[in-house]
């Protein structure tokens, strides 16, 4: 059996006496999309800031076989990379500025390699790539925010809501990107408030409510399960 490539367990993360997460688990496996699913306030991005050493956590994660290295920097290094929920661009910056700030743990050349699959995989931002970032559209902005954690050549994309504040149309382009990213190499965990979305592009998913993971399981299964469809996706079985 493959070895999984990330493996959580028993995460607790608090903020000052208020414990936020009571003791998540999860594993995803090489080359997988794994979906976080769950209502706002649930502590999805609380999770996705915890694997990156954002915030402080008690448990056991393990990448690659071994303890995750301790500082965001040493796990950026390692292959992790985090696109945020605000996407956290330099609006006063060029398109093509940003992405160079991906790249910058990587040699020149192995940049300008990176940076002509990244502008092969998004068109647009090499046509508006002297552009500033803060002129973009809601879709193309998260485009830049993939696009730029891409640089970084990750072997584990942490995508936070990349759904956030798009229309439905440009949620479907934006997803349809994230599967294709599968196809490199590069494995997800995809945190989400869309779970039909989420679930329709995910091998996995893990149901998070209020700190604790309440379901999981193969995301056919889950978009399925009648409890979920009319609590999460707004319909019934």
């Amino acid at each position: 059996m493959t070895k999984p490539l990330l493996q959580v367990s028993d995460i607790h993360v608090s903020y000052g006496r208020a414990e936020v997460l009571h003791g998540i688990s999860l594993e995803m496996q090489p080359g997988s999309i794994v979906t976080v699913i769950g209502a706002n306030g649930a502590g999805k991005s609380t999770l996705l800031n915890a694997l990156m050493g954002i915030v402080p956590s008690k448990g056991t994660i393990l990448y690659d076989g071994a303890p995750v290295p301790r500082s965001v920097e040493e796990r950026v290094a390692a292959g992790l990379c985090l696109v945020p929920e605000k996407r956290e661009l330099f609006s006063t910056m060029s398109v093509e500025d940003n992405i160079e700030l991906g790249g910058f743990l990587r040699n020149a050349a192995d940049r300008d390699r990176t940076r002509a699959d990244v502008y092969e995989r998004f068109p647009r931002l090499k046509e508006r790539r002297k552009q500033l970032a803060g002129t973009l559209s809601g879709g193309e902005r998260q485009m830049l925010a993939l696009a730029r954690a891409l640089m970084a050549r990750p072997r584990l994309l942490l995508l936070d809501e990349p759904s956030l504040g798009l229309a439905p149309k440009i949620v479907i382009d934006i997803l349809n990107i994230v599967s294709e990213l599968r196809k490199t190499g590069v494995s997800i965990l995809l945190v989400e408030q869309n779970a039909r979305a989420a679930l329709e592009i995910a091998d996995h998913g893990y149901l998070v409510e209020l700190g604790e993971v309440k379901l999981s399981g193969a995301a056919s299964d889950l978009a399925s399960n009648p409890a979920l469809m009319e609590s999460y996706l707004g319909t019934h079985a």
